[in-house]
């Protein structure tokens, strides 16, 4: 084997995206929670180059903004509050019902506003075929500090049953799932609890650059979930999660 082919090969294994798409899709983790609740893990749904590409259209083109919450009934800039400190922008489809959390009334843009975010949306189709979605809300995450606490997205304009698709650029940052106390299955014995896969009361990821996750199911009813903060996420993450709003 001449040198240069080496080179070429080890190059070759190096580039993730020189692997064949549809397998990169079909790589996968699937985590039943029990209880109709379930969580999607695709590693990569876009290749590196299209995501760096997104990335700083992402962080140079959309509006951010820290809003106004109210914590405690108080009102204070978000960046100064323990919730949910991170900069945020909010997109939804013309006729979709108000967005309001934490009593912040956000601005809907519009799809065509920033047309690549609709090319982001068609990615996310494509790998979830049959899934809708006409709302999309968007967090920057500018270094370790910022994050979000233990919440679940459980307003009534969503359902019950909500899919929430989270697509991650940048920095790599932990993603974290814990069932609410008063829904833990205490009824049932341990041992049989223990043999069902994935049915623990904590899981763990970590998000990657281009990775797609998908709560489905139950999940915002029975379980919460948080970014939280890491001293050695230097860097900026950037994170879509695409919803259905009810009309």
């Amino acid at each position: 084997m001449s040198l240069r082919f080496r080179a070429k090969e080890k190059e070759a294994k190096a580039n993730p995206d020189d692997d064949d798409e549809k397998n990169q899709k079909k790589q996968r983790m699937v985590v039943d929670l029990g209880n109709g609740s379930e969580v999607i893990y695709f590693p990569r749904i876009i290749k590196m180059e299209d995501s760096w590409k997104f990335f700083d259209y992402l962080n140079n083109r959309i509006p951010w903004n820290r809003p106004t919450i109210r914590v405690f009934g108080r009102s204070c800039l978000q960046v100064a509050c323990i919730s949910t400190p991170r900069d945020t922008c909010y997109v939804a489809s013309e006729g979709v019902t108000q967005l309001i959390y934490s009593g912040y009334r956000p601005h809907p843009y519009s799809w065509d506003d920033f047309p690549p975010l609709k090319d982001i949306l068609d990615i996310v189709l494509k790998v979830l075929p049959g899934s809708r979605f006409n709302s999309l809300l968007l967090n920057r995450y500018k270094g370790g500090n910022d994050y979000v606490g233990w919440h679940a997205d459980d307003e009534k304009l969503y359902g019950s049953t909500p899919e929430i698709a989270s697509v991650s650029f940048g920095c790599e940052r932990d993603f974290l799932l814990k069932i609410k106390p008063n829904r833990r299955t205490d009824d049932e014995p341990v041992s049989k609890r223990l043999k069902k896969k994935g049915n623990l009361d904590q899981h763990s990821f970590t998000l990657k650059h281009g990775s797609m996750l998908v709560m489905r199911g139950y999940t915002q009813r029975d379980w919460i979930h948080s970014v939280p903060r890491r001293a050695k996420a230097e860097s900026t993450r950037i994170n879509l999660t695409f919803r259905h709003v009810l009309q």
